[in-house]
């Protein structure tokens, strides 16, 4: 079992990029699904989550407005659209689950422990 992340890459800031979070061997629909980002030397970030059942969400104040997590459940998949990207958005993403139903609620939460390879976004001024 697997999840891994892809659709990174190099866009001007302004600009929009969408990741996915595909996961292999089991399916993502029972769970609550996160999205975090990584920089050298730092801790992870706990940026986006969407709950099991799309119930509900968590955006971090950085991204909240700007990104937005959705789930499709035919492709087992899990989305972040990011939009008006910045600069200080570059980092490594990648999204990670423990296979619980509700999401975490602070950006730095020790859960979601189950993840996958990363996806690097780089956002140039």
């Amino acid at each position: 079992v697997q999840l891994q992340a892809s659709g990174g890459g190099l866009v001007q800031a302004g600009g929009s990029l969408r990741l996915s979070c595909k996961a292999y061997g089991f399916t993502l629909d029972p769970y609550a699904v996160g999205w975090f980002r990584q920089t050298p030397g730092k801790e992870r970030e706990g940026i986006s989550c969407l709950s099991a059942g799309d119930v509900s969400t968590f955006h971090a104040d950085s991204v909240k407005g700007r990104f937005t997590i959705s789930r499709d459940k035919a492709r087992n998949t899990v989305y972040l659209q990011m939009d008006s990207l910045k600069p200080e958005d570059t980092a490594v993403y990648f999204c990670a689950t423990d296979f619980a139903l509700v999401c975490f609620t602070s950006t730095q939460t020790h859960t979601f422990e189950f993840r996958g390879q990363g996806t690097q976004v780089t956002v140039s001024s």
